[in-house]
């Protein structure tokens, strides 16, 4: 059990195997006293990652504008949307998407992430919850990934939703110990179409997100820029 890189390493040589099973012991979040299962996966060739948020709810399923993002270490560091994909590719990731959500079942916004190859598609993992990449959507959309995960669990109507242009969240990251105070937020809302989000993390304690900015754009690089430049802006002082 793991997420955002806990417990997860990369094995190279056989002298690897027995550190890495070490970590996934100890790193990973599974219950304390829980049966320890390990889960080994081998390297595909792709040529980017995508997560594509689908609802299931009281009138169907809907798959919305494909994310794309950047990670490092295992963590999101960064998001976008749309990715721009071939059409055979963006047809084949919803096929995916809805076969995998059906047989998960229940309503709800999961986040579903697939590997792209061209034309070709490769199912990676699903969170059967908001999830991290999909922050993008809180400027991105007019109905967050949060406010579709609450209509869809309380059977409320989820109408067509509304894409409000390219746009991209980028997360701010603080380290080592103590209690997060934010500096330059006033820099970092300087430029039109440009949000942010403290999470209001009472203590951090070794790594942590304890924010995300938001950027709309004339294109996604353009936004993917201005949410950078923003996060660069906010100082993050630990006292």
């Amino acid at each position: 059990m793991s997420s955002s890189g806990k417990g997860q390493s990369v094995i190279r040589t056989p002298d690897d195997v027995g550190p890495a099973w070490s970590y996934a012991v100890t790193g990973g979040r599974a219950a304390s006293g829980a049966v320890t299962r390990v889960i080994v996966e081998g390297f595909v060739d792709f040529d980017y990652e995508i997560t594509l948020l689908t609802v299931r709810h009281a009138g169907g399923t809907t798959c919305l504008e494909p994310v794309g993002h950047v990670q490092v270490d295992g963590d999101y560091r960064e998001s976008w949307q749309p990715q721009p994909m071939p059409t055979a590719a963006r047809a084949r990731a919803e096929e995916i998407a809805r076969s995998v959500t059906a047989m998960l079942g229940g309503w709800g916004l999961f986040g579903v992430e697939l590997f792209v190859r061209g034309d070709e598609v490769l199912f990676s993992e699903v969170s059967p919850r908001p999830h991290d990449t999909g922050l993008v959507t809180l400027i991105s959309q007019d109905l967050s990934e949060f406010a579709l995960h609450a209509r869809a669990v309380l059977g409320l109507p989820i109408p067509a939703v509304r894409q409000l242009g390219p746009a991209a969240s980028c997360a701010v990251l603080a380290e080592v110990t103590g209690v997060p105070v934010f500096h330059g937020v006033d820099v970092a809302l300087e430029r039109p179409g440009t949000d942010l989000r403290l999470f209001g993390k009472p203590s951090v304690a070794g790594r942590r997100r304890v924010a995300v900015t938001l950027a709309l754009g004339s294109d996604v690089e353009d936004a993917r820029a201005a949410a950078r430049a923003a996060a660069a802006a906010l100082r993050v002082e630990l006292v």
